[in-house]
């Protein structure tokens, strides 16, 4: 009777030589040429948006973090780029431009994953319903080779990037919130410790914060409602900017690509794309963003006191501090995230499910 590794064996022919040399055996499997199962393949399809976006956000974030490190201090310091910079890495040291950089990696993975998700199907539905009352889909629009942005496609884009951006604004508020505390800790702690000694008292200062004592200590000060401090400012700016964001993304890239017979996922069409839409987005919600970061460090300093939330202003000089450097970062942060979003979402794409 043939043995269970006969079937893999040629069948023999009447008159065959039966002596003669086996076949060559097949190569065994190596960990480099793994291929995934067809179980897999189809959960990658499935949840393609998902993967690409959470990859992409902890490699984005990880790499221009030391700019928004930087931005967070010149807007609640009067300091220049280079000064901040050196005053940091002098008195903190290198790890200073990455301290607080874990509940980011968390926080703006899961945010940013369930941002696009929830854009996607938002999308889908505005597509949907203008299609029903105007006759005109928006999306077959903005994939349609020669076309360009209309009113139909900036309605959709931006009706579905307000929403996801308000949908994840009570998600990412308190980890946005202790991740500031730790960029400024270790400057606020410097300030402690030479009031100290100016008062001739203990400079004990631990700048050591963390972000798990920062939610407990204001817990403790405010109630859990200390963790959403600044929540509405919050609320304004994820609304108006991730519409911004979208909008503009999605628009650039059909300009770069449909409109000139290319691929909407060209690299060069989304390379320009993603940071065209961090430099528009970064600039134009700036002022908000300052008020609310003013506001988050008063209320972190301020215990259980009262703060003062400061008003919005986009003509005072002083609402644009660290402009640059804050669309230096977006557009850094944005390039990197859609160009790696957009190749592992082709690559899922490309893979052969049966």
């Amino acid at each position: 009777m043939p043995g269970p590794q006969d079937d893999d064996k040629p069948p023999t022919t009447p008159g065959s030589n039966n002596g003669s040399a086996p076949p060559p055996a097949k190569p065994k499997a190596s960990i480099l040429s793994f291929q995934a199962s067809q179980d897999v393949k189809r959960f990658a399809k499935k949840y393609r948006t998902e993967i690409s976006a959470s990859s992409s956000s902890v490699m984005s974030t990880f790499v221009a973090f030391p700019l928004d490190f930087a931005k967070s201090r010149m807007q609640s310091y009067e300091t220049s780029f280079m000064h901040t910079v050196k005053d940091a890495y002098k008195a903190e040291g290198l790890r200073a431009f990455w301290r607080g950089v874990g509940p980011p990696m968390l926080s703006v993975t899961v945010v940013r994953t369930i941002s696009f998700s929830f854009y996607q199907k938002v999308k889908y539905y505005l597509d949907t319903k203008i299609t029903d009352v105007t006759g005109h889909s928006p999306l077959a629009i903005a994939n349609a080779p020669g076309s360009y942005p209309n009113a139909y496609t900036l309605a959709c884009f931006g009706g579905a990037g307000a929403a996801a951006g308000a949908a994840i604004t009570t998600l990412s508020c308190p980890f946005e919130l202790t991740k500031l505390n730790e960029q400024l800790a270790g400057k606020v702690a410097r300030e402690a410790q030479a009031n100290c000694i100016a008062q001739n008292a203990s400079p004990m200062v631990d700048i050591k914060t963390g972000s798990w004592n920062t939610a407990r200590r204001l817990i403790r000060d405010r109630g859990f409602q200390g963790l959403y401090s600044g929540y509405r400012l919050h609320l304004l700016r994820d609304t108006i900017g991730t519409a911004i964001y979208f909008t503009t993304y999605e628009s650039a890239k059909q300009l770069m690509a449909n409109a000139r017979g290319r691929s909407p996922t060209s690299p060069y069409a989304v390379v320009v794309a993603g940071g065209l839409c961090g430099i528009l987005t970064s600039a134009l919600i700036y002022p908000i963003d300052v008020a609310k970061t003013l506001y988050q460090k008063a209320l972190l300093s301020a215990g259980s006191g009262y703060a003062a939330r400061p008003k919005i202003s986009f003509l005072a000089a002083g609402s644009y501090r660290g402009l640059g450097v804050s669309v230096l970062r977006s557009c850094l942060l944005n390039m990197i995230f859609f160009s790696n979003f957009e190749m592992v979402k082709k690559r899922i794409n490309a893979l052969d499910v049966d």
